[in-house]
């Protein structure tokens, strides 16, 4: 089958089944990529946990800012995590998610962001990958 068909089967699934959507490395610079696409998410009807450590205790688009998955509560319900770090940061985020969020179906990271090993282990565990592409460029397709 073709990898690119399958992807895009994978990402209009996301678009229907995904509600709450936690980005990592997500700033509150309104200039900032990740800004724009949390933006974009939150006006698709998208929850959107934001997850920066330096920005902790505050809010960013109105949500509380977490230091990290793990310190997300387990009951908020995250099924997909946004990656807005350098590929070198992915391995480390796949492994928190995969230890901390129990409804956790998504591992996406954003253009120039891959790291395969990690998708590998996501996969392994049962959770669809999306590597090197932006939601807010690939979600309108499929709304």
């Amino acid at each position: 089958m073709d990898p690119d068909l399958t992807e895009d089967e994978d990402i209009a699934r996301i678009v229907r089944e995904t509600r709450v959507i936690a980005v990592v490395g997500l700033s509150p610079n309104e200039a900032r990529p990740s800004w724009g696409v949390a933006r974009f998410l939150q006006a698709q009807g998208y929850k959107v946990i934001p997850v920066n450590p330096g920005h902790a205790g505050k809010t960013i688009l109105g949500e509380p800012v977490h230091a990290s998955l793990a310190a997300i509560p387990k009951d908020a319900g995250v099924q997909m995590v946004d990656i807005f770090r350098r590929s070198d940061a992915v391995a480390g985020v796949v492994d928190e998610a995969l230890a901390h969020l129990p409804q956790l179906q998504v591992i996406w990271t954003q253009i120039g962001v891959r790291d395969d090993a990690a998708a590998q282990k996501a996969r392994d565990a049962g959770i669809t990958v999306i590597q090197d592409r932006c939601p807010k460029i690939e979600f309108p397709r499929h709304i």
